[in-house]
């Protein structure tokens, strides 16, 4: 849908895409014409108005750049005659309308010879003319231009609002302008902000807001695009449990130390069923359990720990590109994402503080993929090949490991930062130990073979939901530095019973906020299952940020809730290099 109306010398243009609306205002005088991804077409949008003819609209054009200058021109023409016929349909009938519409392409204020190809004229670096109907539009070659800007559905005051979407070309973010406006009647705006972020204030509540965007690059600023949200700010929930550990993380670390965060965030995968919100999850109201309500809560709450690594779990893909990355990136985040095994939509990211941090390489490690046929794991394999059942399930498993190189700035240092979230089924104690001995038996390849390459330390964080408590062999060969042949976990499926398999790993590593009660609570378990494990020998813990009380916790009897956005807590560490 399309609404237009004039305000010289720019016109305005609304869009109605799925149920978000989007408003270009553009410039009377200007065609924006934007060379596609893959090379070979452009796109070139302008505002045609003609009283006269009674057209007042938006035309796109979508052509192939090896196309000459007289099939564009005609083509051209021929969708503004279409429009004007269309729009005096009675005049035409009677004869008493002549429609000529005459276009011709100027290349410094010389008109264009009509064998010349689109390719050839439409450079960046040309002074080009679109003339139609003796009406001349000034061609902007890929100038900033956003294809789609929405606000969200759900909007709380206290919490940061940002676009959910902001898909765009040829633009630099950093050096687009953002303004909020507030109104209670979408008619009387006032402005509340100057950021791509705007946290709305209580006074904010019932109005709806309006983002304004001057997009640019280096070179140019695009058309103005504009957002009405389709909702009004509500109150909030009230304090937030987190909010008492921000107290903790005010300041950011000094140049020795660094933050790191781990937290599940459950997915919406996870979450968006009947299944949950009757059974699993029955005491959270259904408000609470939407992604548009909880991802408010866990994107302020990560926001305010100040961190410099966040490692997170079950990030569902939609929720990474769109909100998490949209918004730490604003605040000086780079990231990276993986999602599991077998096409699952939800998986792994990293975010780490780029002023102390850059990255030299990721890799995804899907356990399945490699336990059959990497050589390091051959005695491992080996055992479990002789088990049916056993080789079946741990094949059939979409588990991963993300493993990231970050080069510390102003230091000769480098971390290796693992993240993972292992196989959850209560029978799967030897899964998860396994898993647990392939990983860190893999980091201990990957980071001797990175130690032949560098002159600096390097030193190995390993962050995740491991879905095992303290008693389990994941811990005790993670802090103890093996785990025996005839350890309890290998029986845990009577049918998949892992014989001679002893794990050893090199690190001397510890948890980093100890064995907590619990880090997972739910109505139907409670457990530490999430861990921060450090190498001793290079850091030493200097803080812990406390857990929320217990009575915190189980005040809506249990997680999540409508101020827990998540089943899990998340665990916050500082560590100061040795």
């Amino acid at each position: 849908m399309f609404r237009f109306f004039s305000k010289s010398p720019k016109i305005f243009c609304t869009f109605q895409v799925n149920r978000f609306i989007h408003k270009y205002i553009f410039n009377m005088e200007k065609a924006y014409l934007r060379h596609v991804e893959n090379g070979s077409q452009f796109e070139l949008t302008l505002k045609f108005s003609n009283p006269e003819l009674r057209v007042d609209r938006l035309f796109n054009f979508n052509r192939k750049l090896e196309e000459n200058i007289d099939t564009f021109s005609s083509r051209v023409a021929s969708n503004i005659e279409k429009i004007v016929k269309k729009k005096n349909k009675k005049k035409s009938d009677a004869g008493e309308v002549g429609i000529n519409i005459d276009v011709m392409v100027l290349l410094n204020n010389s008109e264009v010879s009509k064998d010349k190809t689109c390719e050839e004229i439409f450079q960046a670096d040309n002074d080009i003319v679109l003339k139609i109907m003796g009406k001349e539009y000034k061609v902007i070659v890929n100038s900033p231009w956003v294809d789609k800007l929405s606000l969200p559905i759900s909007i709380l005051a206290g919490f940061p609002t940002y676009p959910t979407k902001f898909e765009t070309v040829f633009t630099d973010k950093l050096l687009s302008q953002f303004t909020w406006s507030k109104s209670v009647d979408e008619k009387n705006w006032t402005i509340v902000g100057n950021d791509y972020i705007y946290q709305p204030q209580n006074e904010d509540i019932n109005n709806y807001l309006k983002l304004t965007c001057i997009p640019k690059n280096e070179k140019f600023e695009g058309p103005v695009v504009e957002c009405v949200s389709i909702c009004r700010v509500e109150a909030n929930p009230g304090k937030c449990p987190f909010e008492t550990r921000h107290l903790f993380t005010q300041k950011r670390t000094k140049e020795n130390e660094l933050r790191i965060v781990t937290y599940n965030i459950l997915a919406d995968l996870y979450c968006d069923s009947d299944y949950t919100r009757t059974e699993l999850h029955p005491y959270c109201p259904p408000y609470a359990l939407e992604i548009d309500y909880r991802k408010q809560l866990f994107i302020k709450e990560i926001i305010g720990y100040n961190s410099d690594i966040i490692c997170l779990q079950e990030v569902d893909r939609k929720v990474f590109e769109y909100d998490l990355n949209s918004v730490l990136s604003h605040l000086g985040y780079g990231s990276n994402f993986f999602t599991k095994g077998n096409e699952v939509a939800e998986g792994l990211a990293l975010f780490y503080y780029k002023k102390k941090f850059s990255l030299v390489e990721s890799h995804r490690f899907v356990f399945s993929e490699h336990i059959s046929k990497d050589p390091i794991f051959s005695d491992i394999w080996e055992q479990i090949a002789k088990n049916e059942n056993l080789a079946k399930r741990i094949l059939d498993r979409s588990t991963t490991m993300q493993v990231n190189v970050l080069d510390v700035s102003n230091r000769e240092e480098m971390l290796v930062v693992a993240n993972t979230h292992l196989y959850f089924h209560p029978d799967a104690d030897h899964i998860r130990l396994l898993h647990g001995g392939l990983a860190i038996r893999y980091l201990e390849h990957f980071i001797n073979n990175l130690k032949e390459k560098t002159s600096k330390r390097v030193s190995l964080i390993f962050c995740g939901d491991f879905n095992s408590v303290p008693e389990c062999g994941i811990f005790k060969l993670y802090t103890e530095g093996e785990v025996p042949k005839n350890f309890i976990d290998y029986h845990s499926n009577k049918d998949e019973v892992v014989t001679e398999v002893e794990l050893k790993q090199p690190f001397v590593l510890a948890s980093a906020c100890g064995t907590p009660n619990y880090t997972n609570y739910t109505a139907q378990f409670q457990g530490c299952l999430d861990y921060i494990f450090y190498e001793k020998t290079n850091f030493e813990v200097t803080q812990v940020v406390p857990l929320p009380s217990h009575e915190e916790v189980t005040a809506n009897t249990a997680l999540p809730s409508f101020v827990f956005p998540s089943d899990h807590i998340a665990l916050i560490s500082d560590l100061k290099w040795l």
